[in-house]
């Protein structure tokens, strides 16, 4: 890539996150330049060449269908070279404006369909950048319980603790439904809780342009008031950071949990007091979370046979079984 270099101390920014003042090398009319980064500057950070460079990796890693432009992402690298020194400006000067999401619905195999995003390449880009950075700054906020879109930590991961959970004798859960979850976030408070970390405020502002881009669906605009970037890598980061004032409570309150993205098992030791959590954190997530919960398919019984991601849990031979 034309006008960049990798500087050294990318991993260590990506494990540790924002601490202090943070440094990056850049090339700057053809000089090799140290360019210091506090908690104020974080886009500063996140438009680095080699934080862009990683991005742009990532997205063609992992490929995918072009956006409303068409673009596909193998042509990212030929189109940063020529335009990267332009777009870093208009994000940097607040002038970036993000192009609506398609809208796309796949068969699933029940015969219904399920909703797809597909944001373009470069906006693709500039969202994986975004949670480069800001990514490593919330991993040390969010609850041991919580595995979904976190490094190192997978569904499987989620399953082997609540095993783990049900085998201390935990017998009853409550699965929480939220209807719609990425589709009805209320963007007011995400961009509350975003403030409350993230002290840059062009950075929250260009998240919330990313909110509020909308969504062409059969050629047609459509706003998007409430919801996060439907398929952008930045929207599971987003979930987490919604969601991690879900898991603050229940720890608050004791309640063993598993959660996977919107996915959640919360365990008790009786029955009642698996109905009492159910309809006390219905109304927390309702009332604090501006959520909304499908209490048709929210379940409460006994834990062992209920399925979570698709899969039951089983019973401990030293128990008799």
């Amino acid at each position: 890539m034309a006008g960049t270099i990798d500087h050294p101390k990318g991993d260590r920014l990506e494990a540790e996150g924002l601490s202090g003042v943070q440094t990056f090398m850049e090339i700057t009319e053809d000089k090799l330049v140290e360019v210091q980064i506090d908690e104020k500057h974080l886009l500063e950070l996140i438009v680095s060449p080699y934080n862009i460079s990683r991005a742009i990796r990532k997205v063609m890693s992992n490929g995918g269908s072009g956006g409303v432009d068409g673009m596909s992402v193998k042509d990212l690298p030929k189109y940063w070279e020529l335009r990267g020194t332009e777009l870093k400006e208009l994000i940097l000067t607040g002038k970036y404006k993000p192009a609506p999401v398609l809208r796309v619905e796949i068969p699933k195999d029940n015969g219904k369909t399920r909703k797809l995003g597909i944001p373009t390449a470069v906006d693709r880009v500039i969202q994986q950048a975004i949670a480069q950075v800001l990514g490593p700054m919330y991993e040390p906020q969010f609850s041991g319980g919580s595995f979904g879109f976190r490094p190192g930590r997978s569904a499987h991961d989620a399953l082997r603790r609540a095993q783990e959970i049900l085998n201390e004798g935990y017998e009853y859960a409550v699965g929480i439904d939220l209807e719609k979850f990425f589709d009805t976030v209320n963007q007011s408070y995400l961009i509350e809780l975003l403030s409350h970390t993230v002290k840059d405020g062009r950075v929250i502002s260009l998240i919330h342009k990313y909110l509020y881009a909308g969504v062409l669906i059969d050629g047609m605009y459509h706003p998007t008031p409430e919801g996060t970037p439907q398929g952008g890598p930045l929207s599971p980061l987003l979930s987490n950071i919604v969601l991690n004032e879900l898991d603050k409570e229940l720890e608050r309150c004791g309640h063993p949990f598993v959660r996977y993205a919107d996915d959640s098992l919360i365990f008790c030791r009786s029955k009642r007091g698996a109905e009492r959590v159910c309809e006390g954190i219905t109304k927390f997530i309702v009332k604090k979370l501006h959520l909304k919960v499908n209490r048709e398919k929210t379940e409460v019984g006994i834990a062992r046979e209920m399925k979570f991601l698709g899969y039951s849990f089983y019973k401990r031979k030293t128990d008799g079984l």
